[in-house]
């Protein structure tokens, strides 16, 4: 660590100034009595400096409103300090969105980067927002969630050798920073756990099938199923980007008919919900003669008291760890930049 009094000062009467106009690094310089350099790298957390040196800039670069040029940044550097992750609107339902946020901005406090939001809306093809920001150096790095098997983002990432993290995993030969949760192994715990209750015929709505995770649900089921000598089904004509309507009218023709499931595995608790609500109205109850086993996000769906079984996915740890992955990426790092989440199962009984 460099020591405060051996670091580059400038004249002690202009110490303390208040600012005028728009501050700058020389108005931090100013007040401070430290060099515009070592400013510099206090704001951007420069280990050799000392912490009480850095905590010390940047508490009065706050206070006076300080906030950097990033154009002048990236003429200079190459860097714009910014990370972009893609979100689309609908993410936002039960705070998958707002927690994988809190947990990006957990892993970057305390960094140079600024997070940045791109909306993905439904009419925009999935790729635009990746081409707009790499072809204008718009971020050091980009996250985004729903990989594909064959995700053509990723292979344009790749290819662009463009720092990024998905969440979720793709088919592609290349390995590629990604977080995601072992949705097979929790599909098998679910199915293990539906069977052990006494099921005889299992089924899920599941996501779109061109996304990675559904081939890891239904590969979970069927080989849980298959150990165990029970039924499994797959709901046709709805998927989770269904209207909960749908699902829910799925679900009460499926179970009113007599080979209707007495099990059901949710991938998420929107579906859950909708489930719940189709098979109390086709005249069944869930904990009775209908045992259901979802993932939960929130505390919010345990308020709804469904009789319904639950496995945690913790969005917000995803978010610290696609942050950590990025950060780790974008500073050179060519090693397995890959985090799977296992589920754990906390039965009643």
């Amino acid at each position: 660590m460099v020591p405060d009094d051996e670091l580059p000062k400038i004249n002690k009467a202009k110490r303390g100034a208040k600012p005028s106009g728009k501050p700058t690094l020389k108005t931090i310089a100013q007040m401070t009595g430290f060099a515009v350099t070592t400013i510099s790298r206090a704001l951007n957390n420069a280990p050799e400096l000392a912490q009480e040196t850095r905590d010390r800039v940047q508490k009065i670069a706050a206070e006076i409103g300080y906030l950097p040029d990033r154009a002048a940044l990236r003429l200079k550097t190459g860097r714009t300090n910014v990370i972009a992750m893609v979100l689309e609107p609908d993410e936002q339902i039960y705070g998958f969105g707002s927690s994988i946020v809190s947990g990006l901005t957990e892993a970057l406090r305390g960094t140079a980067y600024h997070l940045v939001i791109m909306p993905l809306f439904r009419n925009v093809e999935p790729m635009e927002p990746i081409k707009h920001i790499v072809r204008n150096r718009m971020a050091d790095g980009v996250i985004f969630s729903k990989a594909e098997s064959f995700d053509e983002r990723i292979r344009f990432l790749i290819e662009n050798d463009f720092p990024f993290v998905t969440h979720g995993r793709s088919r592609w030969p290349e390995a590629h920073p990604s977080v995601d949760f072992d949705n097979e192994a929790y599909a098998y715990g679910a199915t293990l756990r539906l069977a052990a209750k006494g099921c005889r015929r299992v089924s899920i709505v599941l996501p779109d099938s061109a996304l990675t995770y559904t081939e890891h649900l239904k590969a979970g089921i069927a080989r849980a199923a298959q150990e165990v000598g029970i039924a499994y089904e797959f709901a046709a004509d709805v998927n989770l980007s269904s209207a909960n309507d749908a699902i829910r009218n799925y679900v009460i023709k499926r179970s009113r008919r007599p080979d209707g499931p007495d099990g059901w595995v949710c991938a998420s608790e929107v579906s859950a919900l909708a489930v719940i609500s189709g098979i109390g109205e086709a005249g069944h109850k869930v904990g009775g003669d209908v045992h259901v086993v979802t993932k939960q996000a929130t505390q919010l769906f345990a308020q709804f008291q469904s009789g319904a079984e639950t496995v945690f996915e913790d969005f917000t740890e995803s978010g610290r760890t696609l942050g950590s992955l990025l950060l780790r990426r974008i500073s050179g790092d060519t090693g397995d930049l890959r985090a799977l989440a296992q589920p754990v199962f906390t039965w009643a009984d």
